[in-house]
């Protein structure tokens, strides 16, 4: 216990403080001339008005959740934990606030890119790279000082169920509403502007351009972090809580040290990430990809090492370091299978490259063979992980093997939100005219960045199905404990008997809502599009901005349709991952909750994969022509993989990414109720 009194706060304090330091290092960078500081004015104004405006939202949903609990917890026979709605509120801001501070210096850094690339390729890849690394040390040193310091003052994990009901909750509303605005900028900018106009990519013409630009930050970077944040901090608790139970294999065989151990691992993962990151990527390699690779795989290494040795000290038994590593291997594993489906440089991408010969309609035909193909090895991976997990250390041993997954999170969430900066920065230097050399050097950061953004949505979907799993274990040892408690006798078998209807029901219902809420997702995309597209028309029409170029478009419209529609269609996908596991738990009790959560699972994790590879193979694709294969910029060949490329849009930027959010949160919803559950069963 005093290691972790120590090591864990440690570790949390320095990885902010190594936050703030790579902050005003990119801050004394260059922003560039006047032109590309507006442009980045107007990036960061936009970006900043969405979160604004997100906010007023998620503060009425978080206070009326947060009286909901505090309430609840006074109800005589509730058996609620009364810090319940403190850890929820601690939880959200928390979350929030890593997605804040991720965008505020993603669009402090896109101009400083851009100007860094003047000078040298590495120096806009340190810049980026950089930007990334605040926003993850930031992410994992909130999400470790937010559990330990909440355990320390409650004592009792039951309540960090409601830091992570907090966190998740954010993180779905800023995931959704993020990656509706981001698409439906994105399609309108590429339909009008690629398709009907013929116009390059972030042409300054191009009235949707800024909001395009807005979506990066408030999707891809906002919505990862708090995506992300509540992944590593879930995964935390879900293995604190089995470790704490009484009577249960953790604590008979490690002791009251298997609660700690968690939080010890992820202190570990922080310090291997910093190595990692000074040692390489301060380094001047010329090859950008090897660079970011070879900074994944020390602090993975490094991760390994310094795991086995605190496994070690802390429970006498490397038992726990054997499971973790089981998910830390299957982190690797899941990232470059997406890489390989994903990547302009494989077969996969390549194969859609040539089918746009033909048209779009092939191109739509392979692009979906391939996102199906890409399940069989993720899903292979997290499977023999879960078993070798199990095999070694019980339930707890899969939770932990998340925690092992999550523990290089502070290198693997920098390589993906080092894309969204770059991508920025390739369309600074397009709008304000920097000339070809430099536009050049930022589209071979962006396509770098294609490649590590994929990885990282593959992650972050393998990380929640591991999680996930760690979840719903937690719940069904839970039951019992609770149940006890109370005074009720549950028997585990029991709740998972195939001969119960009440399970096969939930069952089928969990397998339908991953599908609901992707249907839900793309639809809002589909509707913000529309209006996105219409404004676009409009303003070329209008201020012929094809013809005349002393006209400028009208910006801050485009921003403000994105937003407004983000916000609204945010609303419904978002409290129907909520309201699901409460209704279903109330009604069909605690066999078809834990139904409903086995099958959210199994379709939501297949169907996160599929739509984000198969979305991300599509853009890699174009890119491919673009580079000047097939034909490239311009011929039929393109124009059919930019159609690809918009239908996966929503797919790998919005439907996929926030499924695994839906399967996580709807499985802390049914934690945090569990008492009211049984006691009505």
């Amino acid at each position: 216990m005093v290691m972790s009194i120590i090591l864990v706060p440690i570790g949390g304090l320095v990885s902010l403080l190594f936050a703030a330091i790579l902050y005003l290092t990119i801050k004394k960078q260059s922003p560039g001339n006047e032109k590309m500081q507006e442009l980045s004015r107007a990036i960061r104004k936009g970006a900043m008005a969405f979160l604004k405006s997100e906010y007023k939202v998620l503060i009425v949903f978080v206070i009326v959740i947060a009286a909901l609990l505090f309430v609840a917890s006074f109800i005589e026979g509730s058996y609620m934990e009364r810090g319940l709605s403190v850890a929820f509120v601690v939880g959200a801001i928390f979350s929030a606030l890593s997605g804040n501070i991720g965008m505020r210096i993603a669009t402090l850094a896109n101009a400083r890119t851009a100007e860094g690339t003047k000078k040298s390729l590495n120096r806009g890849l340190s810049i980026a790279f950089s930007s990334g690394t605040v926003m993850s040390m930031c992410v994992v040193g909130l999400g470790v000082i937010g559990v330990w310091g909440l355990y320390t003052i409650f004592e009792n994990t039951q309540v960090l169920f409601g830091f992570g009901f907090g966190a998740s909750s954010i993180a779905l509303f800023a995931r959704v509403g993020g990656g509706i605005y981001t698409k439906s900028a994105d399609v309108g900018a590429d339909l009008v502007g690629k398709v009907e106009a013929g116009i390059p990519e972030d042409d300054p013409r191009n009235p949707a351009v800024i909001a395009d630009q807005v979506g990066d930050n408030v999707g891809d970077v906002a919505g990862m972090g708090a995506d992300l944040f509540e992944s590593y901090v879930d995964s935390i608790i879900a293995t604190m809580a089995l470790g704490a139970i009484a009577g249960g294999v953790a604590i008979n065989t490690y002791g009251e040290n298997a609660v700690i151990l968690p939080l010890l691992i992820a202190a570990m993962g922080i310090f291997a990430s910093i190595i990692s990151t000074i040692l390489i990527f301060l380094g001047k390699g010329k090859n950008i990809y090897s660079a970011l690779r070879n900074t994944l795989f020390l602090s993975t290494i490094l991760t390994a090492i310094f795991g086995g040795i605190v496994t070690w000290y802390t429970v006498n038994s490397l038992n726990p370091f054997f499971a973790m590593l089981a998910g830390l291997i299957a982190g690797i594993i899941i990232g470059l299978t997406t890489e390989f489906f994903t990547s302009e440089k494989q077969k996969p991408a390549q194969g859609i490259a040539k089918a746009a010969e033909t048209g779009p309609a092939t191109v739509i035909i392979k692009g979906l063979v391939t996102g199906m193909m890409s399940t069989v090895i993720p899903i292979i991976a997290v499977v023999i992980a879960m078993l070798a997990a199990y095999w070694f250390a019980d339930f707890y041993g899969i939770a932990i093997s998340a925690v092992g997954m999550l523990s290089i999170l502070g290198v693997s969430l920098a390589t993906d939100c080092y894309g969204p900066v770059a991508d920025n920065a390739a369309g600074i230097a397009e709008m304000a005219g920097m000339g070809k050399e430099v536009r050049k050097r930022t589209e071979s950061l962006d396509a770098v960045g294609n490649t590590t953004a994929a990885m990282g949505k593959g992650f972050a979907i393998g990380s929640a199905a591991i999680t996930s799993l760690a979840l719903i274990f937690t719940y069904i040892i839970s039951t019992e404990q609770i149940a006890l408690d109370i005074g009720k006798v549950i028997v585990m078998t029991d709740l998972l008997s195939l001969q119960n209807p009440q399970l096969v029901s939930g069952i089928f219902i969990g397998a339908m809502l991953p599908f609901v809420f992707t249907a839900l997702t793309m639809g809002a995309v589909g509707k913000a599009a529309y209006s996105m597209v219409e404004e676009v028309r409009y303003q070329f029409k209008k201020f012929d901005l094809l013809k005349n170029d002393k006209n400028k478009p009208d910006y801050a419209r485009c921003v403000k349709i994105s937003t407004n529609r983000a916000l609204k269609e945010m609303i419904i996908p978002s409290l129907m991952a909520v309201i699901s596991p409460i209704v279903v738990g109330l009604v069909l009790g605690l066999h078809g909750l834990g139904g409903l959560l086995i099958g959210s699972i199994s379709t939501g994790f297949l169907l996160a994969i599929f739509l984000a590879n198969a979305g991300g193979a599509w853009d890699n694709a174009k890119k491919f022509i673009e580079s000047g294969n097939l034909g490239g910029k311009g011929s039929d060949a393109h124009k059919a993989t930019v159609i690809g490329d918009t239908v996966g849009d929503p797919c790998k930027d919005t439907s996929g990414p926030s499924l695994n959010i839906l399967i996580k949160l709807m499985s802390i919803v049914s934690l945090v109720f569990l008492p009211l559950f049984i006691i009505f069963s």
